[in-house]
């Protein structure tokens, strides 16, 4: 069996800010969620895996790695709410 590549979203107050576009945070539109991904996981797999489990669509995905681990910043495209997603996972 797979390893699952998103282990867990990631919520902070700036990772908040993201989900609806906080005026505070410049070039930022929103509609984004931020996840702790596997180590190894490409942006590709990650946009599947995400597209797969949530049954919406990824516009882009984003990764850095902290030593929390690997992080990834989805956005969605605006056909889909991270609000919704968000919603789904029970971070509000």
């Amino acid at each position: 069996m797979p390893r699952p590549v998103l282990l867990t979203p990631y919520v902070t107050e700036k990772s908040m800010n993201h989900i609806s576009g906080s005026p505070k945070l410049a070039n930022t539109d929103g509609n984004r969620l931020e996840f702790l991904v596997r180590r190894d996981a490409t942006k590709k797999e990650i946009k599947e895996a995400f597209e797969k489990r949530y049954e919406v669509k990824v516009k882009s995905v984003n990764t850095r790695i902290t030593k929390n681990g690997k992080h990834a910043i989805i956005q969605l495209t605006k056909d889909f709410s991270a609000e919704d997603v968000g919603m789904r996972l029970g971070i509000f």
